[in-house]
């Protein structure tokens, strides 16, 4: 049976799309009878952020806010001493591989992280705890991908973190007393600016490598009709948004 949500994926869920948007429409309905007029503006209101936030245009704009729209550059990595991949998130219970696998980010991450490392011959660290019900931590099934589907060895497991301060300072634990300063971090392009600031908040100097950089343009008309895949999109980036709020008010 898979587990059920904790009260922060509920808190979670509720304020960010869609669930945001719809509550407010739902709240609209409802003042319809007794305040038409505001109730009206609350209903078009809704309805446009809902609208807008599910277009590629504006889920572009968003992850660019939140992280970054610039690929790493190879002459970079050549002062890179380690590769330092970024887990986001595992799929417990998968029914297809007999138990926990690799969520799709996390997925994501890894395939790009094994180019790096090829491409380098830099050595690799994953970073990823054990989420609540899950068999493993998510850094030791993240190694298992890596060494068992990639072909790519993995030399440090870190498997305690519960959230990106955690990943860092554990992450730094473990490489600062071998020399090692300066990483090249995998993750997505929409949450660049806190994981960077996490890292080097824990004192390594951090080279960005982001998968999935995002590029908004408005090229076909398809970037501004709404598609499941950009409302994701701006979920992501409004999460990491108010994760970088929070973080400067702490």
């Amino acid at each position: 049976m898979q587990p059920g949500p904790s009260l922060y994926q509920i808190a979670k869920t509720l304020l960010l799309p869609p669930a945001s948007p719809l509550i407010v429409l739902a709240v609209g309905f409802l003042m319809l009878r007794r305040w038409p007029v505001g109730a009206r503006a609350i209903l078009g209101i809704a309805w446009l952020v809902l609208f807008a936030l599910s277009t590629p245009l504006v889920a572009g704009w968003l992850q660019v806010a939140a992280g970054t729209e610039r690929a790493v550059d190879a002459a970079q990595l050549k002062s890179a001493q380690a590769i330092v991949i970024l887990g986001g998130g595992l799929r417990i219970d998968a029914a297809e591989y007999g138990g926990d696998t690799l969520g799709r980010l996390t997925l994501e991450r890894i395939r790009y992280g094994a180019r790096l490392a090829r491409s380098t011959g830099l050595p690799v660290l994953v970073t990823g705890g054990r989420p609540n019900y899950a068999t493993r931590g998510e850094a030791e099934v993240m190694r298992d991908a890596l060494e068992q589907e990639f072909g790519v060895p993995v030399r440090w497991v870190e498997s305690k973190a519960r959230d990106t301060r955690e990943n860092a300072h554990n992450s730094a634990a473990i490489l600062l007393p071998l020399g090692i300063r300066r990483v090249a971090l995998v993750m997505h392009g929409f949450d660049v600016q806190r994981a960077v600031a996490e890292f080097e908040g824990a004192g390594l100097q951090v080279i960005p490598a982001p998968t999935l950089v995002p590029r908004p343009r408005l090229e076909t008309v398809g970037d501004v009709l709404p598609q499941a895949n950009a409302l994701l999109g701006s979920y992501y980036a409004l999460y990491e948004l108010a994760g970088l709020i929070v973080r400067e008010v702490r």
